[in-house]
């Protein structure tokens, strides 16, 4: 049924039946032409998708595209935008990449393994024993457990994060860069890079550990036999230092040379650290029925270096005779019975005991608590009491295994942290899983809890199996210099020795081979400029400068030297890696991202926020100055790539974060209005567009910026006349034009475009809705229209004088700068100059705030603030003074403060023709607004009784007047420069009005300045449009007749004086700010208003018009 109605459809408007041969009419679409038409029936023919025709361009049908969707591969090497990239720098097609395996490897192979690989490390065969020894059973279990419930949580995160769409390679740092932008992307991925550095300079420091004391100690460069303390350990020191340095150098070679031998050992290694730990489990197991012999020789309570001698006595019974050991010549000046021996060897005995009891011993109630040495402190077996003199010197203490360090339950956890870093090894591999959101939860939880399970286990078995000082003694130099693990293991402690060498080794290459490729995908995505360079490698892709710089950041951890010393440097850097993973997890959850629906369903905010404070624990626990210090390079970088990194918009959970706290805040904002301490000017900027949509007064914008100083509000406004749908791209044009000035006038704020039919609504539209909430704007700022005079700016003008009107009925201040071209650019210094204030009125006290605001900024700092205010007849100036100055001190407002003295005067026949001419003009621009047939009559009344009067030319009937501002009428083409000028033309009409009636205000005639006779004139054009008052208000010819209005006269009189007053005192001053006089309450005098402000700034370089809010925008108060 469906398919015959489309059929039908199409058969009647399709392109079968072209009907009148008109091609819009077969067109379904009006837009759409007769040949495309054809083509999208065609395609689409019997898909019933003839109503979506015209959107498939843009739009493609779901079928067509569900395939890609679904076939989605993951990317083998950074994110999407880099593949971009590279295909866009027009590589030829030669030369494209092959195609890309399918990702084939599962959760086992993929993840699990190779968490375990990168999990057990070096710590744990080389420091696990010392630990459980130092910090006893139990602080260790809770070293562990700490340990391990931090990554488990973070791993709990990161699969929540991992789960939420498809992770591209680039592991952990992809998913922070994607869920908290790239600033925080940046940080933490550059930490992340730094810890997987450091963990290679480890694991070749944990190599040479081995190789050197364990496996071929005759191989040390720099001899330690015969030395002690200080030079036995810088020997030590020079040794990894120099060994180091070959290993790594060996190493960066082979990940140089090819990254597939690497990971074909991968394998091996694993296989090695798998055997090692089954060894140590089976020696375990074999301890309890069969305990290895492993003895330490104990002097008093002292623990002996087992080397040097072969029978822990001091004699021996030999052929019914007593014979002194190789022990006794140690601590003795002969071999004799009689000799001088060493004071603590005569006072105490000499004991053996077995290093390794078993674990049915019961040795585990002796090593539960923690045994903290100083450096340097004797390893001391419990409950054996010891005969010493406190005060005697100590002697051969080189024969006696001694700390190394100082050890204390923080530097157990920053040692002991590395162990259970690796998490991320799966995530990693995200690019070469077959189902990244499956496999990658499962097997991370999965390895976690298997380390986890074999760390906790190893802590309580090798304080169950072995004895306290053993555990304690760091290189096994009690007991014949054993690896400790290795005297546990079965069938023989070479199986550890060799395994763990090989593990860590292993190890080593992985991070030389990882960490040069986060680097590479962290510059490939150009948040970090500088770095840019490491993104290059070779043509196969291999990272070869960033693996240059990796070797010689690892470098600087071989030259530390001390595997103890190393430990907490990366545990920082890791720490503040899974830090920011959990902060991502619990933004994303709080937030409620639509685009946040994890796979991974078994998270929970409250268990990452647990993570995050556990991470941000154990950094200051470890180590508080290396939190400090990861902390300052993390902020330096986030920093970095906030000013200078590339702009990337990645959807991320700060953005959220921002919008939340945005919305929280403009809530809290509409509780109230702002207390008058809190009040600054928050700005409305009105400003006009040309015909190419750029601002006309960009000075507005510098004004606006020395105000602000970056501080609160800003809006920056314009109005588009049109249509929203036809000037759309207009509009959009003009915002882009307002946002490049207010970057390039380094103005903080936000634009706003609004279209409207005409340019009044717009305005009007502007100041009512601009800002949200309670973040809205308080004042208005708007230039002054320079060419008001202009008959065809007649509507700009009348549009100022209503934003006066509407920022007054919203309660808004106002401000006016007149001659806006002549202000300082934000570039400019004033080396000297004064700020006047002229304070007439008072309405709100913004006149005192703005000069301050002013003088913050560096055009302005350098120039004097006067304060001028008017006293009347009645007024006591010198008491005024005085208030005036108190006032300003409780302001804390520093400026000079004069009180000008206005006594009434009469008003002057300039005042009084003045004021005459202004509204002879306003009645003439408004006779110029009629119909035509209105015109006709007028014209011809005007004719017919005033012909004779218009033709009189005796100077003796016409009234002298001063006029330096205009003529009584202009002409439609006058320039406002030329205001002063009665241009005459041919046929020009000259109407010259009688003298007016003499009032009680009329001046005399002997009053008036000779010479300045008052022309009207038009063009005969002018004549045919213009020039024809009502009919009830008699026309042209009454405008001859008129007598100014009393109260206009009054205000020009002000207006006059005022002017005189402020020219006297501030004609030099940089600006000049004044109380800007209400707008007129009818309509009727709107030409009028505008003269009275002309008449009061004239003169003046740079005026500022104030008008205050109404409220208290300044207080005296704290």
């Amino acid at each position: 049924m469906l398919n015959n109605m489309t059929d039908t459809e199409e058969g009647e408007g399709g392109p079968n039946s072209q009907g009148d041969g008109n091609p819009k009419e077969s067109s379904p679409f009006i837009n759409s032409s007769s040949a495309s038409d054809v083509e999208k029936s065609q395609q689409y023919d019997g898909k019933n998708m003839a109503l979506f025709e015209e959107e498939m361009d843009n739009s493609p049908m779901v079928s067509s595209i569900l395939s890609s969707l679904a076939n989605y591969s993951n990317l083998p090497q950074g994110s999407k935008e880099h593949e971009e990239a590279e295909n866009e720098e027009g590589a030829a097609p030669s030369k494209k990449k092959p195609a890309v395996k399918a990702p084939s490897l599962g959760t086992l192979m993929g993840v699990y393994l190779p968490c375990i690989q990168n999990i057990f490390g070096v710590i744990l065969f080389l420091r696990m024993t010392w630990m459980v020894g130092i910090g006893g059973v139990f602080g260790s279990f809770i070293i562990v457990f700490m340990c391990c419930s931090t990554t488990m949580l973070t791993a709990i995160s990161m699969s929540a994060i991992a789960t939420n769409g498809v992770v591209p390679a680039g592991g952990s740092y992809y998913m922070i860069s994607r869920s908290l932008g790239p600033e925080f992307g940046g940080a933490v991925g550059i930490c992340f890079y730094l810890g997987t550095t450091f963990a290679g300079a480890m694991y070749i420091l944990g190599a040479i550990e081995l190789l050197l004391i364990y496996i071929l100690p005759q191989a040390a460069i720099f001899k330690m036999e015969g030395l002690e303390g200080a030079d036995m350990e810088a020997a030590m020191l020079n040794n990894m230092r120099v060994y180091g340095t070959i290993v790594l150098s060996f190493m960066a070679t082979v990940v140089f040379v090819g990254v597939k031998y690497v990971n074909k050992l991968a394998l091996v290694f694993l296989a090695c650290v798998i055997l090692s730990i089954l060894a140590v489990y089976a020696g375990v197991i074999k301890t309890a029925f069969e305990p290895p012999v492993f003895p330490v020789c104990i002097l008093g309570n002292r623990t002996l270096i087992s080397k040097g001698f072969d029978v822990c006595a001091k004699v021996i019974e030999r052929d019914n005779g007593t014979v002194t050991t190789k022990l006794w010549k140690i601590f003795c000046d002969s071999e004799f019975l009689n000799a001088t021996c060493d004071e603590y060897f005569a006072n105490n005995n000499v004991s053996e005991i077995q290093g390794i009891p078993g674990v049915s011993s019961g040795i585990l109630a002796e090593n539960l608590f923690g045994y903290y040495l100083e450096k340097g402190n004797f390893l001391e077996k419990r409950g054996i009491s010891a005969m010493q003199d406190p005060d005697a010197p100590i002697t051969n203490s080189n024969r006696y295994v001694l700390a190394d360090i100082t050890s204390f339950f923080t530097l157990l956890v920053g040692i002991y942290f590395p162990s259970v870093t690796g998490i991320m090894a799966g995530s990693n591999r995200s690019g070469d899983l077959r189902d990244a959101q499956k496999s990658i939860p499962i097997g991370t939880i999965a390895a976690i809890t298997t380390t986890s399970i074999v760390y906790m286990s190893a802590v309580v078995l090798f304080g169950a199996c072995i004895e306290g000082v053993v555990l304690r003694d760091k290189f096994g130099e009690g007991v014949d210099g054993n690896l400790v693990i290795g005297t546990l293991a079965w069938p023989s402690p070479w199986v550890i020795v060799i395994g763990s060498f090989f593990s860590t080794c292993g190890a080593g290459l992985q991070s030389l081979t990882g960490a040069p490729r986060l680097l590479q995908a962290i510059s490939r995505d150009s948040v970090i400029p500088f770095l840019k360079v490491f993104g290059h490698g070779k043509a196969n892709g291999e990272p070869t400068w960033a693996l240059l710089l990796t070797a010689s950041i690892c470098e600087i951890g071989i030259i530390i030297a001390s595997l103890d010393a190393v430990a907490p440097i990366l545990s920082m850097f890791f720490l503040m890696c899974y830090m920011f993973v959990n902060l991502a997890c619990a933004l994303q959850t709080l937030l409620r991202t639509p685009n946040w629906r994890p796979r991974f369903k078994f998270y929970h905010w409250a268990l990452s926020f647990l993570g995050m404070s556990l991470c941000l624990s154990l950094m200051f626990i470890c180590s508080w100055y290396y939190a400090i210090v990861a902390m300052v390079i993390a902020t330096c970088i986030y920093k970095y790539i906030e000013f200078a990194g590339a702009e990337k918009e990645w959807g991320d959970g700060i953005r959220g974060i921002s919008l939340s706290a945005a919305r929280f805040a403009l809530m809290r904002l509409e509780e109230g209005p702002p207390h008058t301490k809190n009040w600054r000017p928050q700005i409305m900027v009105l400003v006009s567009m040309d015909s190419e949509q750029n601002v006309e007064q960009p000075r507005l914008l510098s004004l606006t910026n020395q105000l602000k100083a970056g501080k609160g509000l800003t809006i920056v406004g314009t109005s588009v006349v049109g249509t929203f749908l036809n000037n759309h791209a207009e509009a959009q044009k003009a915002d882009q034009s307002l946002r490049k000035l207010m970057e390039t006038e380094k103005v903080k704020g936000f634009s706003q475009v609004v279209i409207s039919s005409n340019l009044r609504d717009g305005t009007s539209h502007l100041i009512q809705v601009g800002g949200l909430g309670g973040l809205k704007h308080n004042t208005v700022l708007v230039s002054w229209p320079r060419t008001w005079k202009q008959a065809e700016d007649n509507l700009r003008f009348r549009n100022f004088i209503e934003v006066v009107r509407e920022t007054t009925a919203a309660s808004m201040a106002l401000l006016v700068p007149k001659n806006i071209a002549a202000y300082p650019s934000n570039g400019e210094r004033f080396t000297e100059g004064q700020i006047d204030v002229w304070w007439i009125v008072h309405d709100g006290g913004m006149l005192m705030l703005l000069p301050f605001l002013l003088r913050q900024h560096k055009v302005w700092r350098k120039c004097k603030m006067r304060i001028f205010t008017v006293a009347q007849m009645d007024d006591n100036s010198i008491q005024m003074k005085k208030d005036l100055i108190t006032f300003l001190y409780h302001l804390r407002i520093d400026a000079e403060v004069e009180v000008v003295e206005m006594h009434d005067s009469d008003i002057s026949a300039y005042t009084y023709e003045k004021t005459l001419v202004m509204e002879q003009r306003s009645q003439i621009l408004k006779q110029m607004h009629l119909t035509k047939n209105e015109m006709e009559r007028e014209i011809q009344s005007i004719t017919d009784s005033s012909r004779g009067s218009i033709r009189r030319k005796n100077p003796s009937n016409l009234q002298s007047q001063q006029s330096s501002e205009e003529p009584a009428g202009v002409s439609v083409e006058e320039k406002p420069e030329e205001e002063s000028v009665a241009v005459s033309r041919p046929k020009q009409v000259q109407l010259i009005h009688n003298k007016n009636p003499t009032s009680p205000t009329t001046p005399t005639g002997s009053a008036a300045t000779p010479g300045s006779a008052v022309q009207m004139t038009w063009t005969d054009k002018a004549e045919t449009q213009a020039a024809a008052g009502h009919p009830e208000q008699g026309g042209v010819k009454d405008i001859f007749n008129m007598k100014p209005n009393q109260s206009n006269v009054r205000r020009m009189h002000t207006a006059l004086r005022l002017n005189e007053v402020i020219m006297k005192k501030s004609k030099e001053a940089k600006l000049v700010l004044l109380n800007m006089p209400g707008p007129p309450k009818n309509r009727m005098g709107e030409e009028n208003y505008m003269e009275f402000l002309e008449v009061l700034t004239e003169g003046l370089n740079r005026v500022l018009l104030v008008r205050g809010g109404g409220r208290e925008v300044i207080t005296i108060y704290s």
